[in-house]
């Protein structure tokens, strides 16, 4: 496990880990894989790039794991890939930036994240179709900025919209006004917030602060719970969220509810969980697929008996293409009102 406990990606982090220690849990409960019990070696990433490739070499060199999971901000995964291709250890992602399924990393990596081709596409066409004609972007500085941008002006000029300029602002900063203004004399009717937790904290006050009255729309990873807690209610009010969905109809996902005992499980939840189970159904070598599997624990089972399995996981089928990106998801949009998220639709 290399996924971010601190930093910018601590919302999603020990999620995602607890996740995964349910999975291991309930398979070493079963008799383990191949006789041996599954063991999670931990390390922060940090949500830093340079933290993250020490974890790496760490977790590779010196406890000699054969795959690592759980990276989550494309920097910090397009940093750690080269690490992990090179020693021939297995990388599975949420980081969403197209760059890193396009590195030669010979089929050492997956991510069950959307890429930002199929997020911008069905970010922009909701944003069009709530009727919003000018929309402003602000994004971090990060790999999938440039790239969002591009496709998102592409998706609302389709849609009868139009993206009336863009700025990628650095990380850190205490105010980002000066750019608040700059986006604001643009007349938008909204501002898409694309970056991470601390900074988009920030500029929802800044927002607030500059009298705008207009929407703004954010991914769920950059307004959470706690951004919600932290802020008055009048400065989130209104504010659009999207994340990738869960397969809520799947058996898969039931079975995450119960194993966590956790109502509705988010999309970081059940990417863990399809992770670490794909990895275990992989380790006992499943091959080609003659029957469908919702857990490791029934997979195994089925593997031992000499049969063939497809994996069908709590956040959707687990299908990949050639470069190993995930083939397709539903999105989750939710608005927030009077400081709680209100869900809008999955589509």
């Amino acid at each position: 496990m290399l996924t971010p406990l601190t930093g910018a990606g601590s919302f999603d982090g020990p999620r995602m880990l607890k996740a995964m220690q349910a999975v291991a849990d309930e398979v070493n409960g079963a008799g383990g894989v191949l006789g041996r019990k599954i063991e999670l070696v931990v390390e922060d990433d940090e949500t830093n790039p340079e933290a993250a490739v020490r974890a790496a070499h760490k977790l590779i060199d010196v406890d000699k794991v054969p795959v690592i999971m759980g990276t989550w901000a494309s920097a910090v995964t397009t940093a750690v890939a080269p690490v992990c291709w090179e020693s021939k250890t297995f990388l599975t992602t949420v980081s969403g930036a197209d760059s890193i399924t396009l590195l030669p990393h010979q089929g050492y990596l997956i991510r069950t994240q959307p890429n930002t081709q199929l997020q911008a596409t069905k970010h922009c066409e909701f944003i069009a179709g709530l009727g919003m004609k000018r929309v402003f972007m602000m994004s971090i500085q990060a790999p999938f900025a440039a790239p969002m941008r591009t496709k998102s002006e592409q998706v609302l000029q389709k849609n009868g919209s139009q993206l009336v300029g863009g700025l990628i602002y650095e990380k850190d900063k205490t105010t980002y006004r000066s750019e608040i203004d700059e986006a604001l004399k643009t007349n938008p009717d909204l501002i898409y917030l694309n970056g991470y937790a601390p900074d988009v904290t920030i500029l929802l006050r800044d927002l607030y602060r500059a009298g705008f009255n207009g929407a703004r729309f954010a991914q769920s990873y950059a307004v959470t719970s706690k951004v919600l807690e932290s802020l008055p209610v009048e400065v989130t009010e209104g504010t659009y969220t999207v994340q990738p969905s869960s397969d809520v109809d799947s058996p898969a996902f039931a079975l995450t509810e119960k194993r966590l005992n956790t109502k509705d499980p988010d999309s970081y939840v059940t990417q863990a969980t399809d992770w670490i189970s794909l990895v275990i159904l992989t380790i006992a070598k499943a091959k080609e697929a003659t029957g469908t599997v919702y857990s490791a624990v029934e997979g195994l089972k089925l593997l031992a008996d000499g049969k063939d399995i497809n994996y069908e996981g709590a956040s959707g089928p687990c299908d990949f293409n050639e470069i190993g990106d995930v083939t397709d998801c539903k999105f989750r949009y939710q608005i927030v009102e009077h400081g709680k998220f209100k869900l809008l639709k999955t589509v």
